[in-house]
């Protein structure tokens, strides 16, 4: 019998167009605020009529790609120069991560870097960040109920998270409405980040009863409309459950980490340019094939082959679903989905021993649910290639 924790913002509000509702919330924060949004994403008319509906003032700021360290200090140094009070990101994860790490740094004292893992001092943030309010416009990351923020450091080719509870929203508005009509890729991409954080958690060293019901819901309600949306990025039915299992994945993913596929995407992301979902999609079938057949080789009475038959059922809608119809069932799905190869992001061969060794030191390898071999490792990335 585990014990354990559950860790998440201070506030959820879910459901179609619970936005304005939201906006009237977050009126509590403050009188200004600062608004990150990026330009290429969902329009921000609708937040702006509703900030002035209730007497809140804004600034705005871009957030054109992902969020770096110099991007969020600039951010900051702009955020106080304008006497902004709360942060509001209205976007994707990279949108999010950035508005997390801004009000993070608007109450703390000190560089950005005195605060990051590897690259940084890793010292704990001292005192609780400003009030950030989080609108995802995508269903992938989670990152509304999430207690780390991930920044690229492009001059060394990685992206590093900066941890603290003091830096979970104070209040998350998840909107499914917001994404209707994201384009096919994004959709995608977004929802296979999604559902491998609620296999990742769900098989993760660190499980618990609390996560298990959160994933095993988020991963039928994928299967059953990923695709859907896919093909129809109108419907309300499939948007509303992608939301929800991206809401589902941020939560597990804070309370039971992830695996081996997350320990890739972050040293992948961090030396290609290559979209962080897309990656998670493609790694996602070999994982979970390798994960499997290395448990069965030298674990053969661990439980968590239990788990991985599980999520075969659940995937399938097979009662009778073995281990290895899960992995056909996303193996199948990427290819549907046209999720591409490695190698279309200029990854060559040469190349995985260095992502291997990046990978193994990732945090979210630790939670994988075996420790996978150098060898292991090389042949996901052979399979994904």
């Amino acid at each position: 019998m585990k014990s354990f924790e559950f860790i998440t913002s201070s506030r959820m509000m879910f459901g179609n167009g619970v936005l304005p509702e939201g906006i009237k919330a977050a009126a509590g924060f403050g009188k200004k605020a600062l608004l990150l949004y990026s330009p290429k994403g969902a329009s921000t008319d609708q937040v702006l009529t509703f900030c002035a509906n209730n007497e809140i003032s804004v600034e705005q700021y871009p957030v054109e790609h992902e969020p770096t360290v110099n991007l969020v200090q600039t951010i900051v140094d702009y955020a106080r120069k304008t006497n902004c009070e709360f942060v509001i990101a209205f976007g994707g994860g990279s949108v999010i991560d950035a508005g997390k790490a801004v009000s993070a740094m608007l109450t703390n004292e000190g560089d950005l870097l005195d605060y990051l893992e590897v690259v940084g001092n890793n010292r704990p943030l001292t005192k609780p960040a400003a009030s950030c309010v989080a609108v995802p416009t995508t269903a992938g990351t989670g990152a509304e109920v999430t207690r780390n923020a991930v920044l690229s450091v492009p001059e060394k080719q990685v992206k590093v998270s900066l941890r603290s509870t003091y830096i979970l929203p104070r209040l998350a508005i998840i909107d499914p409405e917001l994404t209707l009509g994201l384009p096919p890729a994004i959709t995608a991409y977004t929802g296979l980040d999604a559902l491998t954080q609620v296999i990742e958690p769900y098989v993760s060293k660190r499980y618990n009863p609390m996560i298990d019901v959160l994933c095993r819901d988020g991963i039928i309600r994928s299967a059953r409309s990923l695709k859907k949306a896919f093909y129809n990025g109108n419907d309300q039915n499939a948007r509303y459950d992608l939301s929800l299992t991206s809401l589902y994945g941020g939560l597990a993913l804070t309370n039971a980490g992830l695996g081996a596929v997350h320990g890739f995407a972050a040293p992948i992301g961090g030396m290609y340019n290559a979209p962080h979902g897309a990656i998670c999609g493609i790694l996602l079938p070999y994982t979970v094939d390798i994960n499997i057949k290395a448990l069965m080789t030298r674990e053969p009475e661990n439980q968590t082959l239990e788990r991985y038959k599980e999520i075969a059922k659940l995937l399938t809608g097979n009662p009778e679903a073995d281990l290895l119809d899960g992995v056909v069932f996303l193996q199948d799905l990427i290819i549907e989905l046209k999720i591409p190869r490695l190698r279309t992001y200029g990854i060559q061969k040469d190349d995985f021993s260095t992502i291997v060794d990046k990978a193994q030191n990732a945090s979210s390898m630790k939670a994988n649910p075996i420790n996978l071999t150098t060898d292991e490792l090389i042949k996901i990335l052979e399979a994904a290639y």
